[in-house]
């Protein structure tokens, strides 16, 4: 019973950690989707006050630079606004838990 219990205590600590956010990748570009409501006040102001409670966090790297976003799923996807006004959407299908370092 012992070697069983051990068994399955090492199969536990070695299967990967996962963070708590999706990721999707396109080359070296990356967009990351926290469950964390979204904090960002320059994309918060753009949404009607009513829906800001259902955007939670997201940040993108494109061509090096980062750019915070806020994000909510719309359907099969995520429904992406940018601090510049810029919006997206991303099928769910692309995400991919992040392993966690």
């Amino acid at each position: 019973m012992r070697t069983i219990l051990l068994c399955a205590a090492i199969a536990i600590t070695a299967t990967p950690a996962f963070a708590d956010e999706l990721v999707a990748r396109q080359g070296a570009d990356s967009v990351r989707l926290a469950e964390s409501p979204c904090t960002s006040e320059q994309v918060l102001e753009q949404l009607p006050p009513q829906v800001r409670s259902e955007f939670s966090s997201a940040t993108a790297e494109v061509e090096g630079r980062i750019f915070k976003a806020c994000w909510r799923k719309a359907g099969q996807s995520a429904h992406l606004v940018y601090e510049d006004g810029d919006q997206g959407l991303i099928p769910l299908s692309e995400l991919k838990p992040e392993l966690a370092a």
